[in-house]
């Protein structure tokens, strides 16, 4: 893969990656587990509230994992290339999943299991 489009991605993938650090949500008392205040409903609403948000923490944190994944796979040069076949990833996978591992081959094998 070209340098310029290797520093593209790394560029974007950085980038993606600082917006999910920055969007990290800042605790407060009332968003700690276990503090209830309110009626009944108030406390319901607020636990699901705490379960929405620990899915979508543990979703970025997979997306994290990936990106930084990515990235070190771009400074080892083995960006780009397939780690179940070892043959390249389509541009356009690459563009619509930047972060991806498998080319869209392996990654439709993996979901037929």
């Amino acid at each position: 893969m070209r340098s310029t489009n290797l520093k593209k991605y790394k560029d974007f993938l950085e980038k993606k990656k600082d917006d999910l650090l920055a969007s990290a949500p800042v605790r407060t008392p009332a968003t700690e587990p276990g503090s209830k205040s309110g009626d009944w409903i108030d406390q319901s609403s607020q636990e699901s509230d705490v379960h929405v948000r620990l899915a979508l923490k543990q979703t970025d944190s997979k997306l994290l994992r990936a990106i930084e994944e990515a990235i070190h796979r771009i400074d080892q040069g083995t960006y780009g290339v397939c780690m179940e076949c070892e043959n390249d990833i389509a541009p356009a996978r690459l563009e619509a999943v930047p972060w991806t591992r498998v080319c869209i081959d392996c990654k439709a094998k993996q979901q037929q299991v």
